[in-house]
Parts: C-alpha cells; sequence; structure tokens
C-alpha cells in the first residue's frame, strides 16, 4: 500500500434556493507538504468562505487498481472526496484516486465532489502505476 498525506480545501456559498441557503463542496486537493493545523480558514465572507482541511491521506491499495488507471487515463483526472456536516460545516472524511471508488461515493447517496487532480498528485498516482500495475489487454467485444 502507498499513501500520501492531503489537504482539502472546502468552500461554502450563500445560495438562493428554496430548499437550502448554502452550499458547501470540496473545491481543491494538494499534497500536504508540511505542518498544517487540522482546520484552516483561508477567507471568510457572507457570501463565501474557503478552508483547508488536512490530516487526510490518499492510500492505494492493489485491488483498486483497474479504478486508479481508468481515473489517470481520463480527459480529467480526479481526486474523489467524500465529506459529511460537522458541528454545521462540511467536512472531508475519505478521499480516492480510484474511478471504481469515486462512483461508489456519489451512488452511496453521501455528498461526494470529483475535484481536477492537481500535477504532483497525478504524478504520484502515474509513478504508482508504472510499478505495480500492467493493464489488461484489450480484445474488443466480448460477450456473455
Amino acid at each position: 500500500m502507498a499513501s500520501i498525506p492531503i489537504a482539502v480545501l472546502m468552500q461554502r456559498r450563500t445560495v438562493q434556493h428554496r430548499w437550502a441557503d448554502e452550499a458547501w463542496e470540496a473545491v481543491g486537493v494538494m499534497a500536504n507538504c508540511g505542518d498544517l493545523p487540522p482546520l484552516q480558514m483561508l477567507s471568510q465572507s457572507p457570501e463565501r468562505d474557503y478552508y483547508l482541511v488536512s490530516g487526510l491521506e490518499l492510500e492505494l491499495y492493489p485491488d483498486e487498481n483497474e479504478g486508479y488507471y481508468e481515473n489517470c487515463v481520463a480527459p480529467e483526472s480526479k481526486v474523489f472526496v467524500l465529506w459529511r456536516m460537522e458541528n454545521g460545516r462540511a467536512m472531508p472524511v475519505r478521499a480516492s484516486v480510484s474511478y471504481v471508488e469515486g462512483t461508489r461515493m456519489f451512488d452511496s447517496g453521501e455528498n461526494a465532489d470529483g475535484v481536477t487532480m492537481s500535477a504532483e498528485i497525478y504524478a504520484w498516482l502515474a509513478g504508482y502505476l508504472r510499478a505495480h500495475y500492467q493493464p489488461k489487454p484489450r480484445r474488443g467485444r466480448q460477450h456473455g
């Protein structure tokens, strides 16, 4: 298993909607290169807040290699972030670079976002795949 510490940039914005006054989402993920506080408010206004949450790890497991590969070769590779409301704020609880696991997050009914993968995380993932994964040869359409 390989892992890398990450920090997730979260956003709260005010919306004018019949059922909600605000919307939350993960908008960025970066490799955590240092001792960041667990929660750091970056900017705050009545319309929009940005805060950085550290303490998460991207972990790679061999049984998810196909999902990592699919994400890596996609037109826009993503980091998938699952988050939950805690004390009135959206907090990320898990992140993955597996396309398959990202799909499971979206299908779970919980809050999840796909965030554009940074060049640093992409290079880390591609290095892992070069060392630990060989794509299966495609043999055309298979039936049955």
